[in-house]
């Protein structure tokens, strides 16, 4: 039976660190499929965290049965006037609230990376 795992977001300015309302932040499966799409608040958060379908927490407690103990997702966050930002591979774990920090790039410090991404890439645990 699977549980439940939760993502938070906290978007800012890079450089100053201040909190970014109204971005765009969609989580995907490593497929493809739309699992929710939000907006930031006034802190950069999203008012709730997104829940998550993880692996029954007992997935996790015997080591080498093949089974992974998280669901990966990938976030993507758009806001006008700042480079996009990917995140692949977010692990999400039952009953764990998992914050994704967006250090957005105001585009007039790279006013040609108007169409580019920032990708970050999450290493798998060595479970």
């Amino acid at each position: 039976m699977p549980s439940i795992g939760y993502l938070q977001v906290r978007a800012f300015a890079s450089s100053a660190r201040i909190p970014l309302a109204n971005v765009a932040v969609s989580v995907q499966t490593p497929q493809g499929s739309l699992l929710a799409a939000r907006l930031t608040n006034r802190s950069g958060m999203l008012d709730a965290p997104i829940p998550i379908e993880v692996p029954n927490r007992s997935a996790g407690l015997t080591p080498d049965t093949g089974v992974v103990p998280f669901t990966q997702v990938n976030l993507f966050a758009r806001k006008e006037a700042y480079e996009q930002i990917e995140s692949e591979n977010i692990q999400i774990f039952p009953g764990v609230i998992t914050t994704q920090n967006l250090p957005m790039i105001p585009l007039s410090e790279f006013p040609d990376a108007y169409d580019k991404s920032e990708i970050f890439n999450t290493p798998p645990q060595n479970l």
